[in-house]
């Protein structure tokens, strides 16, 4: 997360792990494998990394799924679980993920959650996702809850109040603030 000004950005970082889907030289789809050692963290890998199946574009969908999970819950159902080993643990976690059924996973939040993990794993290995379709599902759900665009996240309005509870500022310092933040604060104390 970006800090101060730009507090209002999401950086993407750590491609240490990522690699491309089609070959470089010939345009094509890398080939399906089977028994891949899982790459990247267990808790928001895909199912099918877990079974050792080649990523695709598919399981970073689903991947994203998990940390968006992740974020409105604060926990996933897989996390905390316990083994002696690596792999054993890994076991463990793929075996959750398994039993865990998509309704129970989203269970509590609105259905196109549900909806978007269905169509991840609807996917075939070389399928090409319709991401327009992805992100209209969460527009209309944007617009139909009533929120507003105001390039502040929740995270960043929970810090400041923390902070402010922490550190209360000296005349003068809120004004510093951006001004959507501001904006925000004051519209939510007048409601």
């Amino acid at each position: 997360m970006g800090l101060g000004r730009r507090a209002n950005q999401v950086y993407i970082i750590d491609f240490g792990l990522a690699k491309k889907y089609r070959d470089s030289s010939t345009h094509q789809h890398i080939p399906y494998r089977e028994n891949k050692n899982l790459t990247g963290t267990a808790r928001y890998a895909s199912m099918n990394t877990h079974l050792g199946i080649e990523q695709s574009r598919r399981d970073d969908l689903e991947s994203l799924g998990y940390v968006l999970v992740y974020f409105l819950r604060g926990s996933l159902p897989w996390q905390g679980l316990k083994a002696g080993t690596k792999k054993q643990k890994y076991e463990k976690i793929s075996e959750k993920k398994v039993s865990t059924s998509i309704e129970a996973l989203c269970r509590g939040y609105p259905t196109e959650f549900a909806s978007y993990f269905h169509y991840c794993r609807s996917l075939r290995f070389d399928d090409k996702p319709d991401y327009a379709y992805l992100k209209r599902l969460f527009r209309d759900l944007f617009i139909r809850e009533g929120f507003q665009f105001d390039y502040v996240f929740d995270w960043t309005i929970l810090k400041y109040q923390q902070s402010q509870m922490t550190n209360p500022p000296a005349r003068g310092l809120v004004s510093a603030m951006p001004n959507m933040l501001l904006l925000l604060l004051v519209d939510a104390e007048c409601t």
